[in-house]
């Protein structure tokens, strides 16, 4: 199946299905030019199995294929180049032809996705400026008695999309709240009075690490951390004075160990000492009695 898109900003294009497709600026066509010189309906696709026919319908307006100018209707084939108004479309089958996006800040891809039954589905896109309203001198335009002929503008700045309300009687809405000028974001409801749209569009980067200011501590907070330290360190000093050094503490048990074991030493000798006393004691009596001397 083969495509019919913008060879610059791949996001404008349409598939050439059968029985045709629509190009012009008036917002019901299967692909949208916001363009001044193209007309409403300015130019239809036949497409029958393999066979494209373009037709120009209006009478004003230039159109041409591969350069030629197209006067009511000539055949299309691949790798054709289609210009309508400032607009130069070409035929690519997807398959084969890789396009690359428009990377500039300026052609963002923005678009309005209808949510209305009516035209649910169909994508309207966001140019630099885009003038919503019932004229058909707006860029998106809506035949609809309830919008003002020029209800709303949308601006892309700088990448970002932006919604101001023109004066409109029924009001702009963004996520059902009224709105004079307002940022848009992606996934946003964005409303003319009733006609509702999803919004299309690149994120907001939220994926960058967010750096959190370093906090500063005022003086007083740390002078009075330093007094707890301080407070702590003198504690530990005091009790550490109170107690007993590891070496005294050993000398200590040392001292009390060799105390018990002279005590035991000295219970094992006593007994000894008292026989012996006692046997001199008798031997001498004996003696002094052998001697006379009792």
């Amino acid at each position: 199946m083969l495509k019919l898109c913008d060879l610059k900003d791949v996001s404008q294009s349409v598939w050439l299905v059968a029985p045709k497709v629509t190009i012009g600026r008036a917002s019901n066509c299967d692909l949208t030019i916001a363009d001044e010189s193209v007309a409403k309906l300015q130019v239809e696709i036949l497409v029958e199995d393999d066979s494209l026919v373009l037709r120009n319908l209006a009478e004003h307006g230039v159109v041409t294929v591969n350069g030629q100018q197209v006067e009511r209707s000539c055949p299309l084939k691949l790798n054709d180049k289609v210009t309508i108004g400032s607009r130069t479309l070409g035929v690519v089958d997807p398959k084969v032809t890789r396009l690359k996006a428009a990377s500039s800040a300026a052609s963002v891809a923005w678009a309005l996705r209808a949510n209305h039954p009516a035209i649910a589905g169909k994508v309207f896109p966001v140019r630099e400026t885009t003038v919503v309203g019932r004229s058909d001198e707006c860029d998106i335009t809506f035949s609809l008695s309830h919008l003002s002929r020029r209800h709303a503008r949308l601006e892309v700045r700088d990448g970002l999309l932006f919604v101001t309300d023109l004066g409109s009687a029924n009001g702009t809405y963004l996520n059902n709240k009224r709105v004079v000028e307002t940022r848009v974001r992606r996934g946003d409801e964005l409303r003319f009075d009733t006609l509702s749209f999803s919004v299309v569009g690149p994120a907001d980067d939220l994926d960058k690490t967010t750096v959190r200011p370093a906090i500063t501590i005022p003086p007083e907070v740390v002078r009075s951390e330093g007094q707890v330290e301080a407070q702590v360190r003198d504690r530990s000093a005091s009790v550490a004075a109170r107690a007993p050094a590891a070496s005294d503490t050993t000398r200590e048990r040392q001292r009390m160990s060799a105390d018990a074991e002279a005590i035991e030493r000295g219970q094992g000798v006593w007994p000894w000492v008292g026989v012996l006393t006692i046997a001199a004691v008798v031997i001498g009596y004996f003696w002094a009695r052998g001697q006379g001397l009792l």
